[in-house]
Order: structure tokens, then C-alpha cells, then sequence
């Protein structure tokens, strides 16, 4: 089974109850598989939960609890504004999904942000993929339309979502809470009725039971607040912690499918991020071939035009520099740096090649330098060599006054949010 959490950042003096690695260690402890981050509106613990989870053994799960605005995520009512939003767990099945999260999370602070960053069904029907959706807490849609006397506009609302997402279930929680056990028992019913599958959550603010107190302590000073105010923010009971499969199972008797639906979202959700390489800008590459097929062609076709008869020890050396562009995976980047310069030349802009990029008879083939590396002997290893594997510096300059041109080409041609 897995759990959410949600590691608030309204109040910095709690982050210390709910710290990523020992939250990860009592989840190891108690065996759990997987475990879920959703932080309120933000994902700034995704990639340090991801990390400490793949560091224990665990299988983490990257998620947020959204903001959901009641009509645009634009609109700045000065009452309905702070009032009227929805909380709405999002899961990031793959990379697309990872990718949906993090434009649906970056829009909600830059485009939606109303006292809290909110998106919009707009939104969330555009960046929908790969995600897994959950009604979330009593401050979900479908929730809070219930307790509002309103099933019929409930039942709609969750309808939207499952129409919306690939895969939608309605979350069963159970806390000290009298609107709660009314809600499970609509959710239970509006399961059979609309086929949503259900399933059981548990939602988390600190690591144990015996940190309620301190938890609410905390929240009280961050409220600034005293615990004699009965008018105070609280949570409704002490069982706000990570509950072991055991306890989840004693709370949801009469639902075991919701149970058995954590350990079905867990398997569905595969994330894999990738720390140890550079993602390169690719070019358009003719033919169907490969980054690393196309430059190996428009070598061929350059060592000609600058070897008309090359020796065996000319072949060898584009040869050896070739495959170490591929063992170093940096093709794309040839090509994009080969693109950059065929259009100065193409438009008569003066540019220049300095450095250890004179080295590389690749370049050279290529006509991105003018500089000969066999004529004068120069050592391709200070340009780039497969133990270190670190990006190799083109040094490129252009001429000033022109420099402009070659700017908007960029843009234009790989976008500008990519220059």
C-alpha cells in the first residue's frame, strides 16, 4: 500500500514534524512499498523526497495536492477569491505525467495565484496526461458540493473528473470528523452508481501518533494562537501520522477494494528522473536517422570537401572522435552547435572558433572550425574524452553587431522559452 503525505509550507515551524528522511525510514519500517508526496499547491520536496526514497528502497510517487479555483484560475474576486477553491490530488504516473505537474504547478503561482496558487479546469483538461487524479480531502470538489446539500452537483463534479483523467478515484478518508463518515458513506454509493473506483487514504502531517501534541502546539504558534482558543485552527484528532497497512485495514472494514486500489495506483505509477546527463536541444534530423547517424553522414560528406584523399590515420581519427561522441551521448549538441554556425555563414555573419574546440576533427568536417587538428597535431582529449564525460566547450563568437540576427534564429527556431 501507499500513503500521501502533505508537508505543509504555510507554516515553517511544522516542516521540521514531517522531515523527508525519517518520514521514508518509518515508512521502510512498517514495509510499505511506496509512498506518496503531495505537498498544498507546491511540489518543492518532489525531487529530495524522490531522491531519500530511491535511497531506502522505497518507491516514490510524486504528486501535488492542487488548488482548484471555482471558475478561472484568472479571476481575482476579492470574496470568492480566498473562498471558492477545491483541493484535487494529482499523481505523476510517467515523465509525461512528471511534466503535467510541473506546468500545472508553475501556471498556478504565475498564472493563478489568488492568495493561493490555483488552477482551473481549463488546466487541468489540458495537462491531464499521465496523471492519476484523487477527489481528495473534505475540501475537494466533490466533497465540499455534498456537504453543501448539493449531491446531484457532487455526482456531476465527479463525473468531470473521471471524464477529464485516464484514471480518477474517489478517496475514502476516516478522521474524528461527523461530516466525514456521512461523505464515505455518498462516496461508497456514487462508486456503484458511476463505476469510479474507490480508494483509502490516510492524510499525513507528521511522522507518529505521539506527535499530535507537539504538531498542535506548533500549528498554534504559527496560527498565533493559544490552545485555550476553541475557535482555533486544529486537526479534528491525533491520527494525522503514517498508519501501518494493518491500522488502514481496521479503518475500512467495509471497503477492502479501496485498500487493494493503493497497491494498484503504486504499481501504475513509474517515474524515473534522470541526474546524471544533460537534456541537449535536438534538431529536425532527416530520414529517420538517429542525432548520432546524421552527424556521422555529414561528417562523411565534409571529410571530402577538406580530405580529398584522407590517410588511414585521418579515417581513424574521425573514427575514434565519433565514437566518442556517441560513448558521451553529446550528438545532439554537435548538430545544434553545426545549425548555429551554417546559418551565420548561410546570412554572411563573420564567426570564430577559439579554444580546445580546434582540436576536434569533427568540427572540422563539419566546417564549424577552419584549423586543421592533424596538420598541427592537436590532442582531441583536452576538447573532450569519455573518462570525464563533461560537456564540451564550442567557444563561439560572433560578430557584435550582428550578434542580434543569430539570437532571434535561436528563438525562433527552438523556441523562447528555450533561449
Amino acid at each position: 500500500m501507499f500513503t500521501h503525505l502533505h508537508v505543509h509550507t504555510e507554516y515553517s515551524l511544522l516542516d521540521g514534524m514531517c522531515r523527508i528522511p525519517q518520514l521514508v525510514a518509518r515508512a521502510k519500517e512498517l514495509g510499505m512499498d511506496a509512498l506518496a508526496i503531495t505537498d498544498h499547491g507546491t511540489m518543492y520536496g518532489a525531487l529530495e523526497f524522490y531522491q531519500e526514497c530511491h535511497a531506502q528502497g522505497i518507491k516514490p510517487i510524486i504528486g501535488c495536492e492542487t488548488y482548484v479555483a471555482g471558475g478561472s484560475r484568472r479571476d481575482r474576486d476579492p470574496v470568492k477569491g480566498r473562498r471558492e477553491n477545491f483541493h484535487l490530488i494529482l499523481l505523476a504516473k510517467n515523465l509525461d505525467g512528471y511534466r503535467n505537474l510541473l506546468q500545472l504547478t508553475s501556471r498556478a503561482q504565475l498564472e493563478g495565484f489568488y492568495y493561493k496558487p490555483r488552477v482551473d479546469k481549463e488546466l487541468l483538461a489540458q495537462y491531464s496526461g499521465g496523471l492519476v487524479a484523487l477527489s481528495a480531502c473534505l475540501a475537494g470538489e466533490v466533497a465540499q458540493l455534498f456537504n453543501q446539500g448539493r449531491p446531484e452537483d457532487a455526482k456531476q463534479a465527479a463525473c468531470w473528473y473521471r471524464d477529464t483523467f485516464e484514471d480518477y478515484y474517489l478517496e475514502l478518508m476516516q478522521h474524528d470528523i461527523p461530516e466525514q463518515q456521512r461523505y464515505n458513506q455518498f462516496l461508497i454509493e456514487l462508486s456503484r452508481e458511476l463505476g469510479i473506483p474507490l480508494v483509502a487514504t490516510n492524510d499525513l502531517h507528521y511522522i507518529n501518533r505521539e506527535d499530535a501534541e507537539i504538531h498542535d502546539l506548533l500549528l498554534c504558534i504559527g496560527t498565533n494562537t493559544t490552545v485555550a482558543d476553541e475557535k482555533r485552527m486544529r486537526m479534528a484528532d491525533d491520527g494525522f501520522y503514517l498508519r501501518s497497512a494493518e491500522e488502514m485495514a481496521e479503518l475500512f472494514p467495509a471497503a477492502p477494494e479501496a485498500l487493494e486500489n493503493t497497491g494498484r495506483i503504486a504499481e501504475m505509477c513509474h517515474l524515473e528522473l534522470e541526474f546524471d546527463r544533460l537534456h541537449l536541444p535536438e534538431i529536425e534530423i532527416p530520414d529517420g536517422l538517429t542525432p548520432q547517424a546524421y552527424l556521422e553522414r555529414l561528417c562523411a560528406e565534409g571529410l571530402g570537401t577538406h580530405y580529398p584523399a584522407p590517410s588511414p590515420e585521418i579515417l581513424e581519427r574521425l573514427r575514434y572522435e565519433l565514437e566518442v561522441v556517441r560513448l558521451t551521448e553529446f550528438a545532439n549538441y554537435f548538430l545544434v552547435v553545426w545549425d548555429i554556425v551554417s546559418f551565420a555563414r548561410r546570412q554572411g555573419i563573420m564567426v570564430g572558433v577559439r579554444g580546445s574546440a580546434a582540436a576536434s576533427i569533427v568540427l572540422y568536417c563539419l566546417g564549424i572550425t577552419g584549423i586543421d587538428p592533424m596538420k598541427h597535431t592537436l590532442v582531441f582529449e583536452r576538447f573532450l574524452n569519455i573518462e570525464r564525460k563533461e560537456m564540451p566547450d564550442i567557444d563561439l563568437d560572433f560578430q557584435d553587431d550582428r550578434r542580434d540576427e543569430v539570437i532571434i534564429y535561436l528563438t525562433e527556431r527552438y523556441g523562447q522559452d528555450h533561449v
